[in-house]
């Protein structure tokens, strides 16, 4: 019997239902008063965890953040790309180098398929005000070889 009960929770973790339109639910990064962060991870295998600690209009410079995840790619190399829309209308566009082979700037980079990462800690970027509206973020992390990390679809929610 626990051979079976084995068996069907592997075929239940690993059976590809999500390739099916099943979505992962929309998690709260951040929430205070009129500014909401919300996300969903775009990966039909994987979710992943993320918060931000300090949710504010006024994105400071250090922001401190907590993501984790269980790696199904190596991170020798890690790169992130950001599209920011609004109203459907790409605003801006960029991709920064998070693991680089002579720069690794956090503890996982050099991480392998399998392990878990998490990371609680300061971030740097340009501070800058949040204007009011909506916002639609397309985030994704790539290893080395092209291969999607983790991706998600955000909403930034400003009245």
């Amino acid at each position: 019997m626990k051979g079976f009960a084995a068996a069907l929770l592997i075929w239940a973790l690993l059976s590809p239902q999500r390739a099916g339109g099943e979505v992962w639910p929309t998690h709260t990064a951040c929430r205070n008063g009129n500014l909401q962060v919300l996300y969903q991870s775009c990966d039909p295998l994987q979710d992943f965890g993320f918060s931000v600690d300090q949710c504010s209009r006024q994105l400071k410079p250090n922001l401190n953040i907590r993501f984790g995840m269980v790696l199904r790619e190596d991170v020798e190399q890690l790169f992130l790309d950001v599209a920011l829309f609004s109203k459907g209308l790409s605003i801006l566009n960029f991709s920064y180098p998070i693991c680089e082979v002579d720069l690794p700037k956090f503890s996982f980079c050099g991480r392998r398929k399998g392990e878990q990462i998490y990371y609680a800690g300061p971030i740097n970027n340009p501070g800058f005000e949040i204007p009011e509206g909506d916002y639609q973020v397309l985030l994704e992390l790539y290893n080395q070889d092209h291969a999607t990390v983790a991706c998600a679809n955000a909403t930034v929610l400003h009245s």
